[in-house]
């Protein structure tokens, strides 16, 4: 059984972007201020007019917690829940894999990858991201 997340027409896009394959943050089309969790106004300027920006899905460490107790139905204990603070200046909290509980630590730098629980919902989840090759920062000629 999986605990689902609140969807509704403020969060829609981000959950179709995570079925996409995308991160998802909610942008002002007014002001051009970023935000996560998305809402219905902006909160610096208070439009209505929402937009949204695909991320680089890259961040780092902000905090974290270890979660131990109590058990998860359905999960194994410990779960390694952080708040990452993205490249885009916004932060947001997600369950952090293939770290060990013990390794993880503040400004470990991580990337969003993506966990399919079923038809309607994919979950962003965030690992160890290794330095990229500056021949992979590189962008590609004549494209």
């Amino acid at each position: 059984m999986t605990v689902r997340p609140m969807m509704n027409r403020d969060s829609q896009f981000f959950w179709d972007g995570t079925a996409a394959g995308e991160l998802r943050i909610q942008v002002c089309n007014a002001c051009g201020a970023k935000r996560f969790p998305p809402g219905p106004a902006c909160p610096d300027c208070g439009a209505l007019d929402r937009g949204h920006l695909a991320t680089e899905g890259r961040g780092t460490v902000f905090s974290y917690v270890v979660h131990r107790h109590p058990p998860v139905p359905g999960r194994e204990m410990p779960i390694v829940i952080a708040l990452i603070e993205l490249d885009e200046g916004v932060r947001m909290v997600g369950e952090v894999v293939d770290v060990a509980d013990d390794e993880i630590e503040i400004g470990m730098p991580l990337r969003v990858d993506y966990r399919r629980v079923d038809d309607e919902l994919t979950l962003p989840i965030w690992r160890l991201d290794t330095p990229r090759s500056s021949a992979a920062r590189r962008p590609k000629e004549g494209g």
